[in-house]
């Protein structure tokens, strides 16, 4: 499930509120050196708000993945290989300003005849292909193995309990948002009238002599939304996506009578069921972004004077429609894999994850196709600030199974970083663990495209990941002689080391080391990357 991330993490908030539940020429700065007063975001420029995850932790006391550091000292004006990155998402604006030079097309397919031109078992597959038909909302997995009743009873009866306990969650969220957002209105509504104007400032609140018990909850009331955003429109638009999201998992995603596959016409639990879908992976309505949202992270146009830039200046996007507003099913997820290996992409950004996986084997499978094409997997960590390694918190897909041994050498699962050094570095709703987390890159506020020509910020590791896909894309376009296995390890290799111990999950009593909570213990790094593949790719160094 990807769509609601955003909107998730702004839950945490609000509901807190309410009282609720070493190789020469890598940069070897240790973050230790810059332990001087840690930037916040909100002291950030506007320019370093959309551009920070591309800045220099060293230079710009940021902690980036110094991409712009890499373009102007290392690349420079060398293009290198063309790569073609799969987007295995929600559907992307392929229309939008910023993308539109950027997709991958399929030159052997001719549009809208409704044939199959190249005879690759998809029909008018231009720039991708549709897996989802014109569905969009959809139930989470295990509340579709409830209606279903898939699964041996123990799964079952923990899918039934997991249930219970969100539903009634987002029954009363809602309503806490719905609250939360009434007495905001009303504090609006009367401190306009205190003040005599129609705008205001929190300067102006906090200047505000109230003389009434009730003007003083209004101001109090205003104060405390201010710590959330700049403006209280800003509030108030959060909050009601807030209930829109709660609202969206009452309705579909917890809802267990619902059944939005069924405009699809195939049964998604029978992989040889293949005749769905379409050649259209463009988004279905403006509020599916996410899958716009990464493929601009990867691959908005660099320099083009427009909103964004992304990481990779020389991609072509895949665009793979196969996450719904809900959670994705593992035929979709499997069968885009293997779309995305049989039509030329080098890389597969899988910025989505689900705890109930009934047919997982079919993606293991898919992953395996892809190593042994030499295809790299990225994978966000998932948004749960939970510890993966701990069995009871499981994170469709990955590269083993119960903490086992890799069954393939091409997946990079990320977790997100918040763009400030220090204790707080991983984001408080970033998943981590030694085994099945590999590497960190940011993920908070990032700035990207979004559908109709707009650009937004948004948070998650499902922003992290396409962050590293364009790392490893850069790499790989200057060095096409590399494996996906040696691009996988460059990325690991050469990233910064954090010895700092840093908060986990957003609870200050549980801290620990980047090494101790992923695989490589390092933050990703464009900069370091290029100089290692450089030295691996001319022989001097052995991974």
């Amino acid at each position: 499930m990807i769509r609601t991330i955003t909107k998730s993490l702004l839950v945490f908030s609000f509901v807190a509120l309410l009282g609720c539940g070493g190789t020469g020429g890598l940069i070897l700065t240790p973050v230790e050196n810059i332990d001087a007063v840690p930037l916040k975001i909100s002291e950030l420029t506007e320019t370093e708000k959309k551009n920070w995850g591309h800045l220099d932790l060293a230079s710009d006391t940021i902690p980036g993945m110094s991409v712009d550091k890499a373009y102007t000292e290392i690349i420079k004006n060398k293009k290198g290989k063309k790569i073609i990155v799969a987007v295995l998402d929600s559907g992307i604006d392929l229309d939008h300003e910023d993308l539109d030079g950027v997709l991958w097309t399929n030159s052997d397919e001719k549009p809208g005849n409704n044939k199959d031109d190249d005879n690759n078992g998809y029909v008018d597959d231009i720039h991708g292909y549709n897996f989802l038909g014109e569905s969009y909302n959809e139930q989470l997995e295990y509340v579709r193995m409830l209606r279903l009743n898939i699964g041996d009873q123990a799964t079952l009866a923990k899918a039934k309990a997991k249930l219970d306990e969100e539903y009634t969650s987002a029954q009363q969220n809602k309503e806490r948002y719905e609250q939360i957002l009434q007495a905001v209105k009303n504090a609006d509504t009367e401190v306009k009238a205190f003040l005599g104007k129609e705008t205001y400032t929190k300067e102006d609140v906090m200047g505000m002599e109230a003389s009434t018990e009730a003007m003083q909850r209004n101001k109090s009331i205003l104060l405390q939304m201010y710590s959330f955003k700049d403006s209280i429109p800003e509030v108030i638009e959060e909050l009601g996506d807030g209930i829109t999201y709660f609202t969206e998992q009452l309705n579909y995603n917890l809802n267990k009578d619902f059944n939005g596959r069924e405009v699809v016409g195939d049964d998604p639990y029978d992989y040889n069921d293949t005749d769905y879908g379409n050649g259209n992976p463009n988004n279905r309505v403006d509020d599916e972004s996410h899958g716009t949202h990464v493929a601009g992270i990867i691959a908005a146009e660099r320099n083009n004077g427009l909103g964004a830039n992304g990481v990779a200046n020389n991609v072509e996007i895949m665009s793979i429609r196969a996450v719904p507003n809900g959670d994705e099913y593992d035929k979709d997820i499997a069968r885009g894999i293997r779309y995305a290996v049989d039509n030329g992409a080098k890389i597969i950004n899988g910025s989505f994850g689900k705890s109930f996986s009934p047919n997982a084997q079919w993606v293991y499978d898919a992953i395996k196709y892809a190593a042994d094409n030499d295809v790299l997997f990225v994978h966000a960590a998932g948004n749960d600030g939970a510890n993966l390694d701990d069995p009871a918190n499981p994170n469709y897909p990955n590269d083993q199974i119960n903490n086992g041994a890799e069954f393939a050498d091409n997946v990079i699962t990320v977790g997100a970083l918040d763009p400030e050094y220090g204790s707080e570095l991983v984001a408080s709703y970033s998943n981590y663990g030694k085994i099945n987390v590999d590497v960190f890159a940011p993920g908070t506020d990032v700035y990207s495209t979004y559908p109709n020509n707009e650009y937004e910020y948004s948070p998650g590791t499902s922003m992290a990941a396409p962050a590293v896909s364009g790392v490893a894309a850069l790499v790989w376009s200057q060095y096409p002689d590399l494996s996906a296995k040696q691009v996988k390890k460059i990325i690991l290799n050469s990233g910064l080391p954090v010895k700092t111990k840093v908060v986990l999950g957003g609870d200050n009593t549980k801290s620990a080391s980047l090494a101790e909570i992923s695989t490589s213990g390092k933050m990703v790094n464009a900069y370091n990357a290029l100089i290692m593949a450089s030295k691996v790719s001319n022989g001097q160094l052995q991974l």
